[in-house]
């Protein structure tokens, strides 16, 4: 069965929109990014398994292989917050293809301690994998192939340290759980603030984006294209505050 839904969205930018009915998320692959042998950047695994019996780390890599990409050839996986739809599968990921692990600072300490706890609400246990990359707004460091980089921009308000992945030249935004077509991440989870969710999103309206792609979405409006109903969409969103 089809769990996932591809989208090639610019030149080496893959989106994956989960179509299952348990809990997982969206997927992001950067093809060929990075140097090396494992040149691709995962953001976002999601789970291995969920309470409807589906496999989404599985499904994913099948998706993945139809693309033309392998799992296997994934060198970093960067979580854009640490909640076990998006951050489960992590161990799992580096058992199969020894990739480093990348989070923000904030997120990573969030982690170790109420956003570990939180992983036993959905009867999972927290990963044990330890990031071996911890970041702040700025590029991330990696050698990326592209001259203005891979941009970190850490935008707390669903999680602490919630962070989007920007590429500037292609104009696009990977959003996590910060902004959604329509809607935002929800603030009621332990770590969640209104206040800088707020923040961040008037920061994120700021940019000069033709694409979002967000951590939730559903077939009818899987990302934000185009230059228009990006704005528009932010000015939506502005009303939940």
């Amino acid at each position: 069965m089809l769990l996932h839904r591809s989208y090639a969205v610019v030149d080496d930018v893959y989106f994956y929109l989960w179509t299952g009915h348990g809990m997982n998320c969206n997927s992001v692959v950067l093809a060929n990014v990075l140097p090396g042998a494992q040149p691709h950047i995962l953001v976002d695994p999601g789970m291995t398994s969920t309470g409807m019996g589906e496999r989404p780390l599985d499904a994913l890599a099948e998706a993945m292989a139809a693309d033309g990409l392998r799992i296997e050839d994934v060198g970093l996986v960067f979580g854009t917050h640490s909640h076990p739809d998006h951050y489960q599968a992590v161990d799992e990921v580096v058992k199969r293809t020894g990739a480093a692990v990348a989070l923000s600072r904030a997120e990573d300490e969030f982690l170790r301690g109420a956003g570990g706890a939180f992983f036993g609400s959905f009867g999972k246990g927290s990963p044990t994998t330890r990031p071996s990359l911890l970041v702040e707004d700025g590029n991330l460091p990696v050698d990326s192939g592209s001259p203005s980089g891979i941009e970190v921009i850490v935008a707390p308000g669903h999680t602490p340290g919630c962070a989007c992945l920007l590429l500037r030249d292609a104009g696009v935004l990977v959003s996590g759980d910060v902004v959604f077509p329509g809607s935002i991440g929800r603030m009621d989870f332990p770590g969640g603030s209104t206040s800088q969710m707020k923040r961040s999103i008037e920061r994120l309206s700021a940019l000069d984006i033709e694409y979002i792609l967000p951590g939730h979405s559903s077939p009818s409006a899987p990302i934000l294209a185009g230059r228009d109903n990006v704005a528009r969409n932010f000015q939506m969103v502005r009303m939940f505050f």
